[in-house]
């Protein structure tokens, strides 16, 4: 085992947190993992060197995990849900992240390396964004994500920890579930077009994600710094829906609705929604999928990082399909 990376993981049950996690493990590293789920630690049960079970903001217990770690990689986000309350989203992306930070710098932790997301950009206007491109959150997700990067600046400024921003672009890949919809709306000839689909839209397979993180983890001299980790390159969004509906075996989808009345239809779906603690089947952040601008350049992390994306879109949209077949998911 690899003491000199010993590291841990928030958030390391998720998506990209259980591909993160692995690969970590595969490079030797003495893994430590935060998780509030028992079934989903399984898969690490006999792997990894701890398991702490608890909250992102209890203090004591970040403390113990942190503790004799060199590096945390904290990934614990609330996801967008519109039933979610706005203190939900403070106390995990904003609060939950301050605790981890103080936590780590409290015992020592050399590198504290943050997930954030390119959602701080938001709609970009000049395209292709960079790290220092304004940011443009446009919902209370994204909003939060960038008060948590204020958050790593602050403690920063107050204690001798480095801290190591990633912002990864829209991820996807085997054991992603939140664009299952997607594909299987697309095999079954049920996807809609809404608006021109011009804007572009930039991914990132979760191998080269992962990438991404480890170099993050192990690259000297960056403390301080933000990365925009993503994908080859990016495409016009009509691009994308098409290569998708091209490794499920669709046919491109035909049907087209113009864009603000939909978005207004969202807005009305919300409003019914929302006060019965339902999450609506059509809402605004799905419907702003098809008009957001997301195209962003990886120079400074090729550069600064060497990180080299391997997987493009097409290579990687067939390796989620035939992940989802084979878990019989399509």
């Amino acid at each position: 085992m690899n003491t000199a990376h010993a590291i841990a993981v928030t958030g390391a049950t998720g998506f990209l947190g259980g591909h993160l996690t692995t690969r970590l493990l595969h490079e030797g590293c003495h893994v430590r993992i935060l998780t509030r789920d028992t079934e989903k630690t399984k898969p690490f049960a006999d792997r990894v060197a701890d398991i702490a079970y608890g909250d992102i903001n209890d203090h004591d217990v970040l403390k113990r995990l942190f503790d004799g770690c060199n590096t945390v990689v904290h990934l614990v986000s609330n996801f967008r849900v519109v039933r979610g309350t706005p203190e939900s989203y403070q106390a995990t992306n904003v609060a939950g992240t301050e605790c981890a930070l103080n936590a780590a710098a409290e015992v020592g932790v050399r590198r504290f390396v943050h997930c954030s997301t390119i959602g701080v950009h938001g709609d970009v206007k000049s395209t292709p964004a960079t790290e220092e491109s304004p940011f443009n959150p446009g919902d209370l997700y994204q909003q939060t994500k960038l008060e948590a990067e204020f958050a790593c600046r602050r403690k920063m400024q107050k204690s001798t920890m480095e801290v190591v921003i990633v912002r990864p672009a829209s991820q996807y890949g085997p054991g992603d579930m939140r664009m299952l919809k997607m594909f299987q709306m697309l095999g079954r000839g049920r996807f809609v077009l809404i608006g021109r689909c011009a804007a572009n839209f930039h991914a990132v397979y979760v191998d080269d994600l992962v990438e991404g993180f480890w170099k993050a983890i192990i690259t000297p001299g960056i403390a301080g710094e933000a990365f925009l980790i993503a994908g080859p390159g990016y495409v016009s969004l009509q691009e994308y829906i098409d290569t998708a509906a091209k490794a499920v075996g669709a046919r491109r989808p035909k049907i087209r609705l113009p864009y603000w009345p939909v978005h207004a239809a969202a807005w009305a779906v919300e409003g019914l929604c929302k006060p019965l603690g339902l999450e609506p089947p059509l809402h605004r952040r799905r419907v702003r999928f098809f008009k957001n601008n997301r195209a962003f350049s990886i120079d400074k992390a090729r550069e600064r990082l060497g990180y080299d994306p391997k997987i493009d879109l097409v290579e990687g949209m067939k390796r989620t399909v035939a992940w989802y077949r084979e878990q019989g998911l399509l």
